[in-house]
């Protein structure tokens, strides 16, 4: 049975976030591309980038920022921190807990904020 673009789309866009909320790896874009790829193979990597975007504009997730020169990305939107290795680049939840927020009035009206801590994992001690 021939599937129409649009649930085409629909399949791809879905197992994208899937997959995002199934793992704890923090993935980039390629490493979302290179795990779908066998169970999607029509799925390009311009059609990841698309969806991590607009997923991102959405809210739908979050972005860990730059690890080795790749963004990567959280399906946890919840409220938690992060711990990246500098040197093996793994990226690791942290629970939340309270963090002091700077007046901020001064420059402008503060509506999140992210707290990220870097330094040697275990498995790189």
């Amino acid at each position: 049975v021939e599937m129409s673009p649009t649930t085409k789309q629909f399949r791809k866009r879905n197992a994208i976030l899937s997959y995002l909320r199934s793992t704890d790896v923090h993935p980039s874009a390629d490493m979302v591309f290179a795990e779908l790829k066998a169970e999607i193979p029509d799925l390009s990597l311009a059609t990841v980038y698309r969806n991590l975007g607009q997923f991102r504009k959405d809210g739908t997730i979050q972005v860990i920022g730059n690890v080795d020169g790749e963004e990567r990305y959280d399906g946890d939107t919840s409220p938690h921190s992060h711990f990246i290795c500098r040197s093996c680049g793994k990226v690791a939840d942290l629970p939340f807990s309270e963090v002091a927020m700077p007046d901020t009035s001064g420059v402008g009206r503060t509506d999140s904020c992210s707290v990220t801590f870097y330094g040697c994992c275990n498995d790189c001690l």
